[in-house]
């Protein structure tokens, strides 16, 4: 079964009867695919969703050994990040890849994956009992997922071989160039925000060519930030988040996001991002903005944004 957009690929590998053994680990974003090898031949596959009470379900590989010895593997999660496995042979163990580990998700991972929201089906107006994210969102915008990094590290280099000025040209030219190719091409290159992004842009440039000096190029993120902040408050608090909270939860995952909840909180997000440009570019070096601006805000920003999800949710799920 596919597991839709794969974004890693674990194996572990052990030995049965001196039979090299291996079990791959396929994740994805529609779930995770576990197939068992055995001196190189397939025997078995097992597959678990990325959602619902069946993604927290370990999955259990079999195969009969050359001597008619039934060699069963367990294998699944044992953080947030890695897998496991344990092999018996006709019942006993013969081979962990983590010894001690318990095969399991951590207590909050099973929470998020079997949480489900409540809502009224329109067609049959019962109450139904959904599951609270949908990967299948994100894997609907890869695309413009990987445009926007790819961007992004064209800043970082352009910069680093230039300077900031170039970099911002340069940037807003490529955002400018995407915005024409996406009226030649069928893939969704920029997502729900391409006008804003535009907009965006263009003030950038604008920026970076009035003032030809780096202190004012750094300061563009700030400006550019509280910008961009207002306008998500502004469609938060008098347009009920329909423009940017809607167009922004096609990148999240949840189902059940209030947009305008959203929109306020990515603005508060918003100025603090701004803030903490304008204190790194005051008080540190180019160098060590630049890759601030480039990298390490990635992660800040990341955080602030995990919470703002949390408080855009509509209320407490249910499990």
């Amino acid at each position: 079964m596919s597991v839709g957009f794969r974004f890693w690929t674990y194996r572990r590998r052990f030995t049965a009867q001196g039979l090299p053994c291996e079990v791959k680990f396929e994740a994805g974003l529609k779930g995770m695919q576990t197939t068992l090898f055995i001196a190189g031949v397939e025997h078995d596959a097992c597959f678990r969703p990325a959602m619902g009470e069946q993604a927290i379900v370990n999955h259990q590989l079999s195969a009969t050994l050359p001597d008619g010895s039934m060699l069963n593997v367990e294998g699944g999660y044992y953080s947030w990040w890695s897998v496991a496995i344990a092999a018996h042979m006709n019942g006993a163990l013969i081979h962990e890849s983590h010894p001690g580990k318990a095969i399991r998700l951590p207590e909050r991972a099973i929470k998020m994956m079997t949480e489900t929201t409540s809502k009224i089906d329109p067609e049959t107006g019962k109450l139904r009992h959904d599951p609270a994210m949908d990967y299948s969102k994100l894997s609907a915008n890869k695309v413009p997922i990987a445009v926007d990094i790819a961007t992004g590290l064209l800043f970082f280099v352009v910069a680093k071989f230039t300077d900031l000025t170039t970099a911002a040209l340069v940037g807003a030219g490529v955002g400018i160039a995407l915005v024409i190719a996406q009226r030649f091409v069928k893939v969704d290159l920029l997502g729900g925000l391409a006008m804003f992004g535009i907009v965006m842009l263009l003030i950038s440039a604008g920026f970076a060519y009035a003032f030809q000096d780096e202190d004012w190029v750094k300061m563009r993120s700030t400006i550019v930030g509280l910008i961009a902040a207002s306008v998500f408050l502004s469609d938060g608090l008098f347009f009920k988040g329909r423009y940017m909270g809607r167009a922004l939860s096609r990148y999240i995952a949840y189902t059940d996001i209030k947009e305008h909840r959203l929109s306020i909180s990515l603005g508060l997000v918003g100025i603090a991002m701004a803030g903490l440009n304008f204190g790194v570019a005051r008080m540190f070096s180019t160098d060590v903005w630049l890759f601030y601006t480039t990298f390490g805000d990635i992660f800040v920003s990341f955080g602030m944004a995990l919470y703002a999800i949390h408080w855009s949710r509509q209320g407490l799920a249910t499990a």
